[in-house]
């Protein structure tokens, strides 16, 4: 059933590349808001790496001119497995839970009218306390089945609103009504009205802040020019979100993002992902023998390379896997844990002394063009999933139905990472995110 999803994702977005356009942010944003990171263990899967992105290729953001003026908001925030930030939505704002998802397009959030007001609390949003809420009909041209933005098309329910159904790679399901409404980050700036997803049963209790270059992202729509994110170590758990320029922006090292024509016709690529130029991957002192073209799309868009906020692990496909496990084999094979594969993708497990083993394998790098490495220390290179295991946290991508190479938030880790989207570009600072002045 879950490669049959995943299949219904690529043929519809498949159908939506004839008619695409091509986001352009606004390149003259003045603002810069900050959240607080929070952290939550997603109970949606038990022992299940979190992994959002929903791999749908969607219809990239329309153009939009420059504002004259922009947001600049800070925020912080918790992690676990998933990155999650408190947004002011609706008029007066109520704070919503979003997980930080750059790998996926829609935003939604959870939506019930008349929300208890008193214990047991809840997080929903309650439109009815919102005068800046309104829904969208069946006759909105977002709504019409021919712009697939969505998983599946978009349908009319009983009481004519827009309905949609929004599938994760995970098996994630978030359906309710498209609806119109503002972030509200003080008393003089708020966005205007963008299209939300109003999920009345979704399978996780906090929402999705999509990300990615698709035209209904949260970034396209409030015509964010800039954004990051400093990931703090799970031990530390808080972090921090910008929404516009960072102030530590002067001491990032950028590379470019890869673009792609619209005459270019690839069912498995992405074309609104962040995908970066990636050159190898190194372990201790050894470059390992991989071939450029395994981080790269090949002729139908397999081999594509992402940063993915909303993944937690890092997913490679089988031509650079391959290379990465014969080395940890080489290097720490007696202590792999035979016969364990965590969550179904990971079987580079280790059960012992993680300091030890770590050292044994040393640090882990993913190198870009110009010299740009994310550099992975030895100390942090296994991942604590639980019943004194420790794991690579990396997977192979063909184990969740991807044919792509994703790098998830567990190698993002006291990292700072900027998306310009006005200068197509990805920065990234080494930062100890726990610290509230990063």
């Amino acid at each position: 059933m879950f490669k049959l999803i995943l299949f219904l994702c690529f043929f519809f977005s498949f159908l939506s590349l004839s008619t695409q356009e091509t986001a352009s942010p606004n390149k003259n944003s003045s603002f810069s808001f900050s959240f607080p990171l929070t952290a939550s263990r997603r109970t949606l899967k038990a022992n299940t790496p979190s992994f959002y992105s929903s791999f749908v290729q969607q219809k990239p953001a329309v153009k939009t001119s420059s504002s004259p003026s922009g947001y600049n908001y800070r925020s912080s925030f918790k992690y676990s497995m998933a990155l999650i930030v408190s947004l002011p939505i609706g008029t007066p704002p109520q704070p919503q839970q979003m997980l930080l998802d750059t790998g996926s397009q829609l935003s939604w959030i959870q939506c019930h009218k008349n929300a208890p007001k008193k214990p047991p609390p809840t997080t929903a949003f309650d439109p009815s306390l919102s005068s800046s809420f309104s829904v969208l009909p069946c006759n909105h041209p977002i709504c019409k089945p021919r712009i697939p933005d969505f998983t599946l098309p978009t349908t009319c329910d009983q009481n004519r609103l827009c309905h949609y159904s929004y599938f994760y790679a995970d098996g994630t399901l978030a359906e309710g009504n498209l609806v119109r409404e503002k972030f509200t980050f003080s008393s003089s700036q708020s966005t205007p009205p963008l299209t939300l997803g109003c999920a009345a049963d979704a399978s996780d209790d906090k929402g999705i802040l999509g990300m990615n270059l698709g035209r209904l992202s949260f970034a396209s729509q409030a015509k964010i020019s800039k954004f990051s994110y400093c990931t703090p170590t799970r031990q530390a758990q808080a972090g921090s979100f910008y929404l516009g320029d960072n102030p530590n922006s002067g001491r990032f090292q950028y590379i470019n993002l890869l673009t792609f024509p619209q005459s270019q016709r690839m069912p498995n690529l992405d074309p609104f992902a962040f995908t970066v130029p990636m050159q190898g991957i190194r372990i201790g002192s050894t470059r390992l023998n991989i071939p450029v073209s395994a981080f790269r799309p090949d002729a139908g868009g397999s081999g594509q390379t992402m940063v993915d906020s909303g993944s937690e692990f890092t997913y490679l496909v089988d031509a650079a896997y391959n290379k990465v496990r014969e080395e940890v084999v080489r290097l720490v094979g007696p202590k792999l844990k035979k016969g364990y594969v965590y969550g179904g993708v990971a079987d580079m497990c280790f059960e012992g002394n993680p300091m030890e083993i770590g050292r044994s394998i040393g640090d882990l790098a993913f190198e870009f063009e110009k010299g740009v490495e994310i550099v992975v220390e030895k100390e942090r290179v296994l991942s604590d999933v639980g019943g004194g295991v420790h794991c690579l946290g990396i997977a192979r991508s063909e184990m969740v139905g991807a044919a792509s190479n994703i790098i998830g938030n567990v190698h993002q880790q006291n990292l700072w990472v900027e998306f310009d989207l006005g200068g197509r570009r990805i920065g990234f600072g080494k930062a100890d995110c726990s610290r509230s002045s990063v």
